[in-house]
């Protein structure tokens, strides 16, 4: 073993400790250097010859429910100064390209000589708070939205917290562009705007060395992978390896929104190929060209990813699956919801919000939640995953078995309404809500039969809330709540304006995605957006926080309370049932706190002692992505 002491004393321009590589630059029998880092001691002599032991990589420190400190960020304060380690000390031009610790012109003139960064960049010196600016003024230069998109995922490989803190400053005007409705566009033409790959990518072709796969990937301490198989992708279906975008877009919010630390988010995609004939035809298609595997062989690479990943990250993974095909999400998210830490954003995630939706409309047309009757256009993961979790709240709050519950829930399907007669063809998790009643196959004549108080758009086709059906609800109803909630925007139920138009104005009324204000009789209504990014980056970071290692749905209750409980009499006002985004990440610190609360309560959660005080802890655990300085 040899064991190497070196003493690197600060010179007189203050230009702090050489670099090794620039130390032994040139001597062939140390070329291997850098190869042998990890097998040597290094102590480090300050300038008046007391040792300093170099501890960012050694210190076991740990925060928020096993984050390793891996950089030294959490232990220092913002004044302090952390060494920007990737294996060894970042420097010069390798500095510049690594979007982590990358800060652009805003390299101060000592950090500059301390890092040989002299002449690679323009001599003036800018704030990050000058760049924010900079960047928000380019993308507004942009009339096309994907072409927005494209600037900020280029951002994000370039200028890590530059990406985070624009996303953070300007959520409202930026989430449709990161997220939905402009990603469903960016999965549609990924291949032809691929650039360099995000996350990692799981093939057939990687059977039997999955486990191997992952470690490939240079973060060690990740703590949240969102998974899909690109079979469903938002309302427009089989997008295969294409469907990459919606993982990186959602764990770029957990970022933004939920504060998780980006080292420990992993996007990816499992390919076991497309049954969309156009981009298996396509020659810019990245992924597998055959048609999609199923049954065993699906189930068996399936299963090799879920214990690959719990062994290689630890039994406290949040593993999300997202945009699933029907057959296949429920079928997942009930395997292994025993076994490891999973959530099914389009199942539960969806089904929090909607619920956090409701509750606050009930400010608005009184009564109690168990008063009401509802009917869902759409029976697929997200229309029985909300009405599953509105049946456990009702039946929470009154006392009722849910078989009584379920009879005030009703849900229509590409067949109509979902009655007992049809029920023995009926896939297995719609025949909880298959009710005595005489088929109907219209959804305006299901509408005027069923009188339902809340209609529930999940169909993922657009345009089906016509004019007849709106009138309908209208009519039923002083103040009917419409729920548009397919995404992208062209595959809403109706947009805002049809709502407010054809119910003259007495709707409330939200959608998946985002639309403007609407003027009508001189009152200008302010749509609501029921999007899931208002759950999963505080439900996970209360996961996370509290070291939970099973989700139960009292977790998912307790995030639709908190959020809920954010909406303000002004918000009322405006005939909102949401909070605005502008608030997102305190409203993220308080739905993490009560689910960290309710984790602790359910005896879920590992991390002990229990905080104290649970909304600052959730605070105090959220990534901030401020320049820090560097030695």
């Amino acid at each position: 073993t040899l064991i190497i002491f070196v003493s690197l004393p600060l010179d007189t321009n203050n230009r702090n400790f050489l670099s090794f590589e620039h130390l032994f630059h040139n001597h062939d029998h140390l070329k291997n250097f850098n190869s042998c880092l990890q097998l040597i001691s290094i102590v480090m002599a300050t300038s008046n010859g007391s040792c300093l032991k170099v501890p960012d990589i050694h210190d076991n420190t740990t925060i928020g429910g096993g984050v390793q400190d891996v950089y030294g960020e959490d232990r220092a304060t913002e004044d302090q100064s952390v060494t920007p380690w990737n294996v060894s000390v970042a420097s010069g031009y390798a500095l510049l390209r690594d979007p982590h610790f990358n800060k652009g012109l805003a390299f101060t003139e000592k950090e500059r000589d301390a890092h040989y960064l002299r002449g690679l960049l323009p001599p003036t010196v800018i704030c990050q708070e000058t760049q924010v600016n900079k960047m928000i003024q380019n993308i507004r230069q942009y009339e096309v939205p994907l072409q927005k998109y494209i600037a900020m995922m280029d951002l994000q490989e370039r200028n890590e917290r530059l990406f985070y803190r624009l996303l953070i400053d300007h959520v409202e005007e930026l989430l449709p562009i990161v997220y939905t409705p402009t990603v469903g566009e960016a999965c549609q033409k990924y291949g032809s705007i691929f650039m360099r790959p995000q996350g990692l990518y799981i093939s057939l072709k990687e059977k039997g060395r999955i486990l191997e796969v992952l470690r490939n990937w240079p973060e060690k301490n990740v703590q949240v992978i969102v998974v899909t198989d690109g079979e469903r992708i938002l309302g427009l279906g089989d997008l295969g390896c294409h469907g990459m975008g919606i993982p990186v877009g959602k764990l770029s919010l957990y970022t933004a929104l939920g504060g998780v630390r980006p080292s420990s988010c992993l996007p990816i995609t499992i390919d076991v190929g497309t049954n969309n004939e156009k981009l298996l035809g396509e020659e810019l298609y990245i992924g597998l060209k055959h048609r999609r595997a199923t049954g065993q062989e699906y189930a068996e690479l399936i299963d090799e990813f879920m214990t690959a990943a719990k062994q290689n990250y630890g039994e406290k993974l949040l593993i999300q699956f997202e945009d699933f095909a029907n057959h296949n999400a429920f079928d997942l998210l009930e395997r292994y919801r025993s076994t490891h830490l999973v959530f099914n954003d389009d199942i539960q995630g969806t089904a929090s919000v909607v619920l956090a939706g409701i509750v606050s409309a009930l400010n608005l047309v009184g009564g109690n939640l168990g008063d009401h009757r509802f009917l869902f256009f759409g029976a697929g993961e997200a229309g029985t995953g909300i009405a599953s979790l509105i049946a456990l709240e009702i039946s929470k709050r009154t006392n009722s078995p849910l078989d009584e519950v379920r009879k005030n829930i009703w849900l229509v399907d590409s067949k109509g309404l979902i009655v007992s007669s049809r029920k023995e063809s009926l896939q297995h998790f719609k025949k909880p809500w298959a009710h005595e009643h005489e088929p109907v196959e219209k959804l305006v004549d299901a509408v005027n039969q069923i009188k339902p108080t809340v209609l529930i758009g999940t169909s993922g086709h657009g345009k089906t809330f016509t004019q007849e059906v709106v009138e309908a609800m209208a009519s039923n109803n002083e103040k009917p709540i419409i729920l548009a909630l397919s995404n992208p925007t062209t595959q809403s139920e109706c947009t805002a304006e049809e709502a407010y138009n054809w119910t003259k104005g007495r709707a409330i009324f939200a959608s998946g995605s985002p639309f403007p204000s609407v003027e009508y009789d001189g009152k200008v209504f302010m749509p609501g957006q029921s999007n899931n990014a208002y759950i999963f980056p505080g439900f996970g970071l209360g996961l996370i926080m509290s070291g939970t290692i099973r989700v139960h749905d009292d977790l998912l209750l307790a995030a639709s309370e908190a959020l809920a409980s954010q909406v303000t009499q002004e918000h009322y006002d405006k005939g909102l049932i949401y909070p605005p985004f502008t608030n997102i990440r305190k409203i993220s610190a308080n739905i993490a706190a009560l689910v960290a609360a309710k984790a602790y309560e359910l005896g879920l959660a590992t991390r002990l002692p229990q905080p104290k005080n649970m909304l600052n802890f959730a605070e105090s655990c959220m990534y901030t992505p401020t320049y820090r300085n560097y030695r």
